[in-house]
């Protein structure tokens, strides 16, 4: 059929098709295929099967060459241009027929279902499908589960993760060898094939028929499209187009294993079975095409460099009978044939690109390869050729999907992995030559996890098929391909191989899904354990394993710094840990019980041989090879970690698998050299090579290499120290970190191989390095559990750390099955014993804080160890990090005051087997070297730190915490000093040599020292004094000089010793003479500048360590003995007083210490005390110490002056922030009372932050405010109903906004705009509930010139800022806040808005009359100044700053109304914002909520400024209507011809005030804008009233009409509700306002009874809005407070402070809103007045009459939505939701948290115009700023016009932590704080301010 398909295509020719039945008849295919069927079933079906036959051979025929498709023109005849055809379609048709046997597809799809028994899920996926796996739950690491199966199954509390799959993957539910059966699904737990009837045998029947001719006709397809690349370079496109025609038949295969186990059984028949196989494939018959086929298939096996083996016998290996591997043993061990040039597979290795470093790659001859493996491939089935072709076409995503559908069938599992075992080599080297090789190994993965993860299996492929052999030697096949010659140690001559880390094999990680397999094999027990036993397959991986040791080498660069700095280091270290590193702690993890010793035994031996031939490969003798190192020596850490392991669990005793001392020597000079290049890095010394040697020294101390890498060669140099000579060690030590030279008794020396500012750090590292060496217990003790205490104490101690970053920091045992998983209990309960959760907390500033522990009191107290912290850090400063905190912690808790040293710690006791490491702190090199050390230290010689005095006496104590058995002679070794002139100390214990006198030393010094000057005995003879590498130079020194002590001599003895071990005559040791590096000295032997010089010194260590405490101390005799008062010192030595402090604390523990040692010592410190202490001789100051007195003199000064100018800045400050509050509250400064009084004339001052001159701003040099101008949806936002609105997560929860507060004013609009004049109409609104413009300032102010020109140098900066300085974006000089404009300051003084405000007593008939005249005179625009210019342009800015459809809402476009509206509704915004701001009621009162930061008051004036050149048409001034009785005639007239004008009782009122106030000449006066608060609160209650009549039904309008009709007459009248309100009833009810009831009265009438109490709140409610608004702008205007009050008496409280309630108001009886009124003209006349205009409009639209006068009060503030508490209900239902333009599932979907729309983050599909969807629903939804949830992420992104930044996430995991990218997979749950943070920051406009990382979105969000 696919050929048919494919003749459509291409055009080919038809095959003849004479008994066909046309294709549009699918009645004939039923009837043939019922009838087929029938023939079938009968007893006799031969007859039935070759009708069956011949039809197949014609429907699924494939006589069509298939590379016609590759020819244009053929393909184009078609029409058809390769688009699948008819006949393929027809073909695929035909087999759903036959199968069904006639009846319908569905059906029988529907009926086998029913016979389905699996019991597992199954189900598989490709990569990015979103699956769980759960710890808890899981046998296999790899373990996975859909979503589906995870949510129906319980896992609540288990240790469980949501994942992203990167490979794809298959759920695990239902099969327990990979899951307890205790997490399978409901679904899983019950089915089992027993309640599952029997097949019946004629469903299936067709299927068993059809299936083989229809798979090989599949199998014919991809010969044919298969063509051998020419290039060797696979065409992906020929490849793809084939697939793609493919596409329908392998879906269909995809389709029929979704059916079930019942087809999936007859499938697996046809792909295992051989004979079918055979019958058709054998390209025998005389059928021409079979054969063509048969030829491709041949062919393309051989360009595989494969070959097919005619002959059985050379493939018997191969077949499972052979049984085990021969071959291994014979194979392995020697080289498996001659094999000498690899052909096949090989010719890219000779395409000439050489790899990086142009180094020649290395060819193996005999290499370890067995042919069979490697090269021979015989396919007997279905199932073998379809892999092959699988992997051929580089692991097509639907073929996987295929093949995976399948393993539920066990049958097939198990041959499909004897296929997939069998292909390997193939695999290998198809995904080596591969292009995409990153898909095709994840697609590798995807299949082999799904294998070998299962123990059974894996053991059973490893027996029949060889597994583990094919394993190793296609590893080791893969890495020959990349050898060169390693250059360590002997360049020339080396024999070594290793890989080269800059191929694309290593580089690009290709070899990581074969290793991933081997380690995932290995995890099983019985695997492992069959490789642990097989000799040859260890000999074999050790060769692997030698090919990384020594990779990527490094060369100190001594000259030039190197230009290019490679980056392959990553790849080196990547390879050691998962190619080396991950099998070994594989293996290991089986070697933990004593009876598998033997294994042990193996590797340990195995490693050795490997070792040795390494060793003979590179010529190694004794000495490295100076100024190089590598990080890579993974076969001393297998051996390090094997005889770890030994020792610990399996009671091996160590020395019977230590080798001698010979080869424990050189086994110790590798890790050494890196110990002491880390030290070289630290120290600066390899800079020339650039930042990644650097690099380099992080990784191999860093937590996910640790303890691979350093902790085992750590142990390895315990284990070395522990059985070595303990002279010969520490003498290494020193030689190796070059600091011999340094450890002279001399004041100055010469150092051959070190440059002077080196030394410190040097001599540093080298004592650390000791310390650590001898104090770290991590292999030579301390249980697991004590391991993870430790780790986890160093992480905290350095920083407090998340619950994430400390699973990250602590080493886990990197393979997963070792026991120590994170996050297993073990874990938790360490971590609650030494540490307390943070909960996470808020800043002010806005930075968000995650959920952090810290450590305990108690582990500061006792458990904090320096030595596991220097060992753990990547940066040296979290040393410091820790030091610091630790002093902080002894200062808090009172513990100690001053600079604390780090503590010394007490160290589990040694393991038996490694007892010797101790020998190195009593052995006489140390002793020397720490009195020398103390001995320079007191004397002052340069470069020794505190930090070296640290080490030398943490030393000194390991030493007296570990000395051997208590000295038995103590009294015969004092025999006097004389008996002792030979050497320095007479044994080699600590604890008698500290109280050895030494007298006289003789050392070499310059001539130029000053010892030279005092000393007569300058020209006696020499004394290489001053170098421990004695032993390269011939000897000068005879033993006729031994009448001083000669220290390194003895080292010289101790090296001879073991030169003779190593049977080398000294002359050639003498020969090893190292290049000298520094170029200071000349050659060495020509050194005359160096003398000898004796010292007298007349010391020893105690009586060295009390002058130090003296030293230190600062004081003569410091040091009294404490056990002189306190004889119980001695007694209990634990003296928490010693536990912390600093130097002279540590000195004094060290004498105590060697005083209860031996009562010798005790005795000696009291008499060296006894006897009054000389003085310390005057210091002769240095240059180099007065250089840093002079830095601490200079420093003491410094510090001075920053504090004065700090104290001289802050009162800057200040009276800058003095001034800032004259600007906008000018009373302050002269209070009201003495208004009477002289005023005085002063003027706002303000201060330039640019120029920093203060001064008043003026017409030509205006000053301005700094402010950012956004626009805002906020307060459109606002919604009427109580309950919050929640993120919809269902289909049924959408979010409609006809509900806010912008779409009830467009609707008001809207309507008023259909009914009235479009000029009147812009006039009774106000806009801005979308997208008004929000102006807000940091309250600092500049000159604008200033400005202009620190624009100008914005923008000639080059440095990238995060805002766009064309677009006028700039931060504030001084607070760097972010603006975008400047405001120009009113010049005005503080005397005029003085006057302005005094009360006047004129009548309100004159004001209102004043109001008038004042409105009515044109507002000329200033002359032309600087200032007017600038208010031009600010208006210019505001205008910009909101889009066209938020100012246009005029029918005439560009009508001057539109600009009025806009003009006062940006005045309306900023008040309404500030009223939200304060929670949408004044009754806090006091000042605004940004302190003085209001720029309102400017921001009038500008306003005011353009409002006036607008003058409205005295004729339409709403002015008049409010305070005139106008003769109703003229308003009649004018009705007929034109839209009347809005009635003036559906004005808004608000909008009304800032019309009437605007229009004023400003500033204002105080009576005027009283007298316009108290006419428009008239309009306002009258409102109220009629909206109050409207509410209400008809019983009770007719029962108030009545009532106050009765008090008409009473004097108050004016001033009571009930008469107004009979009135207004009256006045309406002429209309139609209440007539067309009915219907809609139900709607709008609310149920309740209204009492007299209901009706004043409703009423008092009606106008609380407007009176809040109108007392902010008299607060802002005219500057003052605004009272505070409950929230009852608001309405009180702000009517008095606006001065509508008479003063003599009494408040006793309940207060009543009437009392404010105060009408300008006769109430009755006016309200009766306004009430005709409505009457009139009802007449004809009594509906929307109604609707227009019933207005809300009461709206909520603006909320975002509220979110669900668990993150997992939104990420379920959003992140399958599809796209509503393209229905596809998008990539990054997002949502929005102000409106709940579902929007594509980048999405190409939403695109418009070149906005993306986010970025257009910012700008639609909040006028530019927009709030979206990602919901892959968890986080949050804020964009904010052409910006966008990341917010952070308001979901939290059970830890307090956020988890971006949802990388954990921890269950979220929703923090409510950071929420609410959120949400203020978005009512408040702070985003800008408050997060700082903004980047451009270039509209693609």
């Amino acid at each position: 059929m696919a050929a048919a398909a494919a003749a459509a295509a291409v055009g080919g020719p038809q095959p003849p098709q004479p008994e066909l039945p046309a294709p549009g008849l699918s009645l004939d295919k039923a009837a043939t295929a019922a009838h087929l069927k029938a023939a079938l079933s009968r007893p006799d079906n031969r007859a039935g099967a070759e009708e069956l036959q011949a039809l197949l051979e014609r429907v699924l025929s494939a006589e069509r060459p298939l590379t016609a498709a590759a020819d244009g023109e053929e393909a184009a005849a078609a029409g058809g241009g390769g688009g699948p055809g008819a006949a393929e379609e027809e073909a695929l048709e035909w087999c759903k027929c036959l199968l069904a046997g006639g009846g319908g597809y569905d059906e029988f799809c529907a009926a086998v279902r029913a016979y389905d028994p699996a019991a597992l899920c199954g189900l598989v996926w490709t990569a990015n499908f979103v699956a769980y796996r759960c710890r808890t739950c899981g046998i296999s690491p790899c373990m996975s589960l859909c979503a589906e199966c995870f949510h129906q199954g319980d896992h609540t509390g288990h240790d469980f993760n949501m994942f992203r799959s990167q490979a794809g993957g298959a759920c695990d539910c239902g099969d327990s060898n990979v899951m307890r059966e205790s997490g399978f699904c409901k679904r899983h737990q019950i089915k089992s094939s027993s309640n599952i009837p029997c097949v019946p045998k004629d469903l299936l029947m067709m299927s068993e028929f059809v299936l083989p001719r229809f798979i090989f006709c599949l199998i014919q397809y991809l010969r044919e499209g298969y063509n051998e690349p020419a290039a060797d370079v696979p065409s992906e496109k020929d490849l793809n187009k084939v697939l793609q025609l493919l596409e329908p038949q392998i879906s269909f295969l995809e389709d029929l294993t979704k059916m079930g186990g019942a087809m999936r059984s007859v499938l697996t028949q046809v792909l295992t079975n051989q004979q079918n196989y055979k019958d058709l494939t054998s390209g025998l018959g005389e059928n021409a095409c079979a054969k063509k086929s048969h030829e491709k298939y041949l062919i393309a096996l051989k360009s595989s460099g494969l070959t097919y083996p005619e002959d059985k016998l050379v493939y018997g290996v191969q077949e499972p009978s052979a049984g085990t591997s021969t071959l291994a043993v014979q194979g392995f061990a020697g080289a498996a044939g001659t094999f000498g040039q690899l052909d096949s597979s090989d010719e890219e290795d000779q395409d000439g690109s050489q790899g990086l470093g142009k180094r020649k790659r290395v060819k193996l001859s005999g290499s370890t390869k067995d042919q069979s493996i490697m090269d021979v491939l015989k396919h007997k089935s279905f199932l073998e050729e379809l892999l092959f072709w699988t992997i051929k076409y580089e692991f097509p995503q639907k073929m996987v999907t295929f093949l995976l559908n399948m393993l539920p069938d066990q049958e097939y599992k198990v041959a499909f992995t004897k296929t997939f075992v069998q292909h390997y080599a193939f695999i290998m080297k198809t995904l080596k030559k591969s292009h995409e090789s990153d898909t095709m190994s994840n697609r590798i993965v995807h299949i082999s996890v799904q294998l070998f993860s299962n123990e059974e299996l894996a053991r059973q492929v490893t027996e029949e098929c060889q597994l583990l052999d094919i394993m190793v030697t296609v590893l080791l096949y893969m890495m020959e391909s990349c050898l060169i010659k390693s250059e360590l140690q002997d360049e020339e001559n080396s024999l070594h191989v290793v890989v080269n880390c800059g191929e694309a094999l290593l580089k690009n990680n290709t070899y990581w899904p074969l290793v991933s397999d081997f380690i995932n094999i290995l995890s099983h027990q019985s695997v492992a354990k069959r490789f642990l036993e097989d000799h040859g397959l260890l000999v074999t991986w050790m060769n692997f394993v030698s090919f990384f040791q020594g990779m990527n080498l490094n060369k100190r660069e001594l000259n030039e710094h190197v230009e290019f700095e490679s980056q392959t280091y990553y790849a080196a270290f990547a390879a050691e840990l998962e190619a080396c590193a991950q099998p070994m702690w594989g293996l290991l993890s089986h070697c933990k019980v004593r009876e598998t010793q033997e294994y042990t035994r193996n590797v340990v031996r195995y490693c050795l041989e490997a070792l040795q031939d390494w060793f003979d490969a590179i010529n190694f003798v004794d000495e490295p090879a100076p100024n190089q190192v590598t990080f890579h020596l993974p076969l001393h850490r297998y051996y390090a970690m094997f005889l770890s392991k030994a020792v610990k669990c399996q009671e091996l005793d160590l020395d019977s698998v230590l080798p001698d001392q010979e080869m424990l020597m050189k086994l110790m000079i590798h890790p050494l050299q890196i110990q002491a290049s880390l030290a070289e890095i630290h120290s600066n010394m390899w800079v020339r090579n650039g930042l990644q040697i650097k690099g380099q020294a992080m990784t191999y101390v860093q937590s996910h290499f640790c303890n691979s890498m350093i902790d085992p060669d750590i142990y390895l140099l315990q284990v070395c120290a522990s059985r070595l000579d303990p002279d010969y060690f520490i003498s290494s030590v020193f030689e190796r970190f070059k600091v011999v030279d340094l450890l002279t008794m001399a004041s100055q020396h010469q150092n051959t191989v070190l440059d002077a500012e080196h030394e410190r750090s040097m001599l540093e590292g080298a004592l650390t390095f000791l310390v650590i060496l001898l104090s770290l217990r991590l292999h030579l003790g301390m249980s697991d559990d004590e391991i993870l205490r430790a780790e986890m104490v160093a992480q905290l101690c350095m920083n407090d750390r998340t619950h994430s970053s400390l699973l990250d920091l602590i080493p886990e045992n990197p393979n997963p099955k070792s026991g120590i998983i994170p996050g297993s209990y073990s874990f938790e309960s360490v971590l609650s014993a030494v540490a307390d959760f943070k909960a996470p907390v808020f800043e002010p500033g806005g930075s968000m804080q995650q959920g952090m522990y810290t450590p305990k009191a108690e582990v500061w107290d006792q458990e904090f160890d320096p030595v596991m912290v220097i060992l753990r850090t990547v940066y040296r400063r979290d040393v410091q990090s820790a030091m610091d905190r630790y002093t902080a912690f002894l200062k808090q808790s009172g513990k100690f005051p001053g600079n604390p040293w780090p503590p010394y710690k007490k160290r589990t006791p040694l393991h038996p087997s490694y007892k010797g490491l101790m020998r190195l702190l009593h052995c006489k090199t140390l002793h020397i070297v720490l009195f020398t050390l103390l001995y320079k230290i007191l004397m002052d010689h340069q470069n020794l730190s505190e930090h070296v005095l640290c080490m030398v006496l943490y030393l000194i104590e390991l030493g007296l915490e570990n000395s051997a058995e208590e000295e038995s002679d103590e009294e015969a070794s004092v025999c006097g000093p004389e008996r002792c002139h030979d050497s320095w100390f007479p044994g080699s214990n600590l604890v008698s040599n500290m109280r050895h006198f030494i007298n006289y030393v003789r050392v070499r010094v310059p001539e130029t020292a000053p010892e030279v000057k005092r000393d007569s005995l300058a020209s006696t003879s020499s004394d290489s004094l001053s170098s421990l590498q004695s032993s390269r130079r011939p000897k000068v020194l005879q033993r006729e000089n031994s009448g001083t002590a000669q220290v390194f001599s003895l080292v010289a003895e101790r090296r001879k010793k073991f030169q003779e071990i190593i049977n080398r005559s000294s002359s050639e040791a003498n020969q090893v003479v190292r290049p000298k590096t520094s170029s200071k000295w000349s050659a060495p032997g020509s050194a005359p500048q160096l003398t000898t010089a004796i010292l007298e010194i007349k010391e020893s260590i105690l009586s060295l360590l009390i002058k130090l405490h003296h030293k230190l101390s600062g004081k003569q005799n410091s040091y009294y003995p404490p056990w002189l008062d306190d004889i119980e010192i001695l007694i209990q030595p634990e003296i928490p007083k010693y536990n912390h402090g600093d130097g002279i604390t540590a000195v004094e523990r060290i004498l105590l210490k060697a005083a209860l040692q031996s009562r010798m010592n005790k005795r000696i410190i009291e008499e060296i005390c006894r006897k009054v202490t000389p003085p310390v001789p005057p210091k002769k100051i240095t240059a180099a110490e007065k250089k840093t007195l002079d830095k601490e003199e200079r420093r003491q000064k410094a510090r001075e002056r920053q504090q004065k100018l700090l104290a001289e800045f802050a009162s800057r400050q200040k009276s800058f922030m003095e001034t800032a509050m004259d600007v906008d509250s000018p009373e302050n400064d002269i209070p009201m009372e003495i208004t009477t009084a002289e005023p005085q004339v002063s003027e706002a001052v303000y201060d330039c932050v640019i120029c920093g001159q203060s001064g008043p701003s003026s017409e030509d040099r205006p000053t301005g405010l700094v402010v950012l101008l956004q626009a805002s949806s906020v307060l459109g936002q606002c919604r009427d109903n109580i309950e919050p609105k929640k993120l919809p997560i269902t289909e049924e929860e959408q979010i409609y906004p006809w509900d806010t507060y912008a779409a009830v004013h467009d609707v008001r609009l809207s309507l008023l705009q259909r009914y009235f004049k479009d000029s009147s109409c812009l006039l009774a609104v106000s806009i801005g509930w979308e997208g008004g413009v929000y102006v807000q300032t940091c309250g600092h102010t500049l000159h604008i010139d200033c400005h202009k020109s620190y624009m100008e140098s914005l923008r000639n900066d080059q440095v990238l800022q995060g805002f766009s300085v064309d677009k006028g974006e700039f931060t504030c000089p001084l607070c760097r806040q972010f603006a975008n404009s400047v405001l120009p300051c009113y010049p005005g003084s503080n005397v005029e808005s003085n006057l302005w405000q005094r009360p006047s007593n004129k009548s309100i008939q004159d004001l209102i009359k004043e109001v008038e005249e004042l409105q009515g005179r044109p507002g000329a625009f200033p002359s032309e100044t600087n200032l007017s210019k600038e208010m031009e342009s600010v208006m210019k800015d505001i205008k910009n700053t909101t889009q066209k459809k938020y100012r246009d809402y005029s029918k005439t476009p560009g009508s001057p109304d539109n600009d009025f509206l806009f003009m006062y509704s940006v005045a309306r915004t900023n008040l309404e914002l500030e009223l939200i701001h304060r929670g949408g009621n004044l009754c806090s009162g006091g000042a605004s909520t940004a302190g003085k930061r209001s720029c309102l008051n400017q921001l009038f004036h500008v306003l005011a400024l353009h409002m006036r050149l607008y003058s409205i048409d005295s004729e339409y001034n709403p002015w008049r209507k409010l305070t005139q009785l106008v003769e109703e005639v003229n308003s009649q007239q004018g009705n007929e011809e034109q839209q009347p004008e809005v009635p003036i009782l559906y004005h808004d009122v608000t909008s009304l005030l800032l019309i009437q106030i605007l229009m004023m000449p400003q500033p204002l006066r105080k009576d005027h804008f009283t007298c316009i608060v108290k006419v428009l609160f008239t309009l306002l209650y009258t409102q109220a009233l009629v909206a109050l009549s409207v509410k209400c039904n008809e019983e009770d309008r007719s029962a108030w009409k009545h009532m106050g009709a009765l008090k008409k007459n009473t004097c108050d009248a004016e001033k009571s509700y009930e008469v107004l309100l009979s009135f207004v009833i009256s006045e309406l009810s002429k209309g139609k306002l209440y007539h067309e009831e009915g219907t809609q009265e139900c709607a709008m009438v609310s149920p309740i009874a209204w009492s007299p109490e209901s009706m004043e709140k409703y009423l008092q409610d009606f106008c609380l809005p407007f009176l809040r608004i109108t007392s902010l702008l008299q607060h802002h205007l005219f500057g003052e407070d605004l009272p505070s009050c409950q929230e009852e008496e608001e309405f009180s409280v702000l009517s008095s402070c606006l001065g509508l309630l008479p003063t003599f108001y009494q408040t006793e009886h309940p207060f009543i809103s009437a009392s404010c009124l105060d009408w300008p003209v006769p109430a009755f006349d006016i309200i009766s007045q306004w009430c005709f205009e409505i009457n009139s409009f009802t007449e004809r639209h009594a509906e929307q009459g109604k609707a227009l006068l019933i207005q809300e009060s009461r709206w909520k503030l603006p909320h975002l939505l509220q979110l669900p508490e668990n993150y997992n209900t939104i990420f379920q239902y959003y992140h399958r939701k599809t796209c509503s333009v393209c229905t596809k599932v998008p990539k990054d979907p997002a949502v929005c948290l102000v409106c709940g729309t579902f929007v594509c983050l980048k999405g190409l599909c939403c695109k418009q115009q070149s906005y993306c969807e986010c970025v257009l629903h910012s700008q639609n939804c909040g006028a530019g700023t927009g709030i979206f949830l990602l919901i892959n992420a968890s986080v949050i992104i804020i964009i904010r016009g052409h910006r966008f930044c990341l917010w952070g996430s308001v979901y939290l995991d059970a830890h307090g932590e956020e988890d971006r990218d949802l990388r954990r997979g921890k269950p979220l749950y929703i923090c409510k704080e950071r929420y609410k943070v959120l949400e203020q920051q978005w009512i408040s406009h702070t985003f800008d301010h408050i997060n700082k990382r903004w980047g451009p979105h270039y509209n693609g969000l």
